[in-house]
């Protein structure tokens, strides 16, 4: 198995010089040279090519989409509005819908950020705050800028970040008195919660107002894991328990039963030592709980694919190649989601881990006929 972690490391270096092609061995899984008719091709599944992957997204939301595109086109805002509107306050898709527009616009302001002549990327986030401060979604989406502005430009604990994340949590409560039965305002404010410090009590009192609005909503658990990590507020056992505890109470049917997986992704140590460590009953165990929850999933949840992307990284990892391809079928085209966000190149990262899946499920036997789509 030592061999083809130093694989995977040669792969992360030498992805961008050229493409990954495998091939089965008797002694493992090795490179080979683009062209050798024992070269293993994602390709030959139907997988999109590296380029063509969306980093924006999980997974699809052909609306959402759609609305980006032309809210982007035309820095008019009232397409955004109107697909908020229509959006169920409490599920899972108006989060992701939400952050999406937040995401967009202060991507636009990084790429675009204004000067004596030049307009400022994400106005139409600013004139639709102007022309409707009564509109909730509008409210939601720019106290989730703020959140995001924070992050991507600043540094915790100095005064820029400060400010900026106070003027969120001020954004939140604008948003949350626009619409009180919304949890979406005090999710957003979890993660400036995160960013300030709050008390555990004072975290606690925030996350009891969003489990009264939606209980089982697995992308305000993910927001209040952060805060419980050992990197944050909490520690590695106070995190586990806050997602077990989750995952026991999880309604049939919810991707909550994968919450012990985010737990232990979010507490992997920097550097492993341990052989076997991605077969050990800790992260088996999870691995089971998250197989568990996308089996008894609704097809249509909106959650399903992160939970996807993650067995992904971990499948792999564990050499369980072809519960590896059953996600990745599930998942690729798409690739905004843990743990490939984590990195610099999502799409390229997302792409190796695809090429290792493709070439243990070969090397083992597998091929596209044999793969269930």
């Amino acid at each position: 198995m030592e061999i083809l972690w130093v694989l995977m490391a040669l792969l992360m270096i030498g992805f961008a010089v050229g493409p990954i092609m495998m091939r089965r061995r008797a002694g493992g899984i090795q490179q080979v040279a683009p062209g050798d008719p024992d070269a293993a091709d994602p390709a030959n599944y139907g997988f999109l090519r590296q380029e063509e992957l969306d980093i924006r997204m999980p997974g699809p939301d052909q609306d959402l989409l759609e609305v980006l595109d032309l809210v982007q086109r035309s820095q008019d805002y009232r397409a955004a509005s109107q697909l908020l509107a229509g959006t169920e306050a409490e599920g899972e898709r108006r989060w992701q819908r939400v952050q999406a527009f937040a995401g967009a616009a202060s991507l636009e302001l990084q790429q675009r950020p204004g000067g004596v002549s030049d307009t400022p990327g994400g106005q139409w986030l600013r004139v639709w705050r102007t022309e409707q401060p009564k509109d909730a979604g509008g409210a939601a989406v720019h106290a989730e800028f703020l959140v995001q502005q924070a992050w991507r430009t600043s540094t915790p604990g100095t005064d820029e970040f400060r400010i900026i994340m106070e003027e969120a949590r001020a954004a939140c409560g604008d948003a949350a008195l626009l619409a009180p039965g919304d949890p979406i305002p005090y999710i957003i404010e979890l993660s400036v919660a995160r960013g300030l410090a709050y008390s555990q009590p004072e975290f606690e009192k925030l996350w009891l107002k969003i489990l009264d609005r939606a209980p089982a909503h697995m992308g305000a658990h993910l927001a209040a894991l952060h805060y419980w990590c050992e990197k944050w507020h909490g520690s590695r056992e106070t995190a586990y328990s806050f997602a077990e505890a989750a995952a026991a109470r999880a309604p049939r049917g919810s991707l909550l039963a994968a919450m012990p997986l985010f737990a232990v992704f979010e507490h992997l140590p920097e550097v492993n030592l341990v052989s076997g460590f991605y077969q050990s009953e800790v992260v088996t165990k999870a691995v089971h709980g998250a197989l568990f929850a996308v089996h008894a999933a609704r097809p249509d949840d909106p959650m399903l694919a992160h939970v996807r992307h993650l067995l992904v990284f971990f499948l792999v990892r564990g050499e369980r190649w072809s519960e590896s391809m059953n996600q990745l079928v599930h998942v690729d085209g798409h690739v905004g989601a843990l743990p490939w966000t984590l990195t610099p190149d999502p799409a390229a990262d997302y792409a190796v881990y695809r090429a290792l899946s493709v070439a243990g499920y070969e090397a083992n036997g597998g091929s596209p006929a044999s793969l269930p789509h």
